[in-house]
């Protein structure tokens, strides 16, 4: 359970973080259809930030550090690409037929909320391994989402994420986790991809978190790339990512992205 202090959000937050989820969702579908074969993360990149600042908004990610790092994160758009997992530094290299990768974005609206959205997706045409890959992953974040309801706890959605990933032969990446969201990139509580029904932090009316499964087949061991910032899975296995930022309420959960 989480031990610092989680910030809840009024109905009025929830309203401003939807509206600056949609712009977040709209930046999201552009970057996608722009993931084709033969471009380069960083044309991506440039993109995401161009798109996000003409709605009078700021990339989330940029400039940020992250607890444990001593550098801050050089780019607005996170760029995975197959057996890279999350915090892929958009590369040069451009993209090639038959990849997966995943593109995570966050968005500041109004100066003050914070928005965070994953998906991952083919790069031309991709193997039916890989869209089985995806399907899973993009399922597991349904699933979890459903389980985010008041009275729950971080354990049944990570519950509810797991038995389906697992039940469908593939294994859930461990060593990281969901969080809250919405006043800052990352705020408490954690939540994990896995867990047990009835463990871990309430979920309150107000509370607004990002969930995101992470999945992979065979060893769900991950480690930090040469960049030091892409994490990358040890078997060298593909993964995928798929998140939402989702407000808990009383009326069940909605999806702010």
């Amino acid at each position: 359970m989480s031990k610092e202090k989680i910030k809840l959000k009024s109905p009025s937050d929830i309203e401003r973080l939807k509206e600056g989820g949609a712009i977040l969702r709209s930046v999201l579908d552009q970057v996608e259809q722009a993931v084709v074969p033969g471009v380069a993360p960083t044309v991506l990149d440039a993109m995401a930030t161009d798109l996000i600042r003409q709605q009078s908004c700021e990339p989330a990610f940029l400039g940020f550090k992250p607890r444990g790092h001593t550098e801050e994160y050089p780019a607005a758009l996170c760029v995975s690409a197959n057996e890279a997992v999350v915090h892929g530094l958009p590369a040069a290299e451009p993209l090639l037929e038959g990849a997966v990768v995943g593109i995570d974005l966050g968005l500041i609206y109004q100066d003050r909320y914070f928005l965070d959205s994953a998906r991952t997706v083919a790069v031309g045409a991709v193997s039916e391994a890989a869209e089985q890959l995806l399907a899973v992953t993009r399922r597991s974040l349904e699933l979890g989402i459903e389980a985010a309801k008041v009275g729950n706890t971080t354990g049944d959605i990570g519950a509810a994420i797991q038995q389906y990933v697992e039940g469908q032969g593939y294994t859930v990446i461990r060593q990281l986790v969901g969080h809250g969201v919405g006043f800052a990139v990352h705020e408490p509580p954690p939540v994990p991809n896995y867990g047990e029904v009835g463990q871990g932090d309430k979920l309150t009316d107000g509370l607004v978190i990002a969930i995101e499964p992470m999945v992979t087949t065979g060893d769900p061991s991950v480690t930090e790339g040469a960049d030091g910032w892409t994490v990358v899975t040890a078997s060298g296995n593909p993964a995928a990512h798929f998140e939402h930022t989702v407000a808990i309420t009383e009326a069940g959960p909605q999806i702010l992205t």
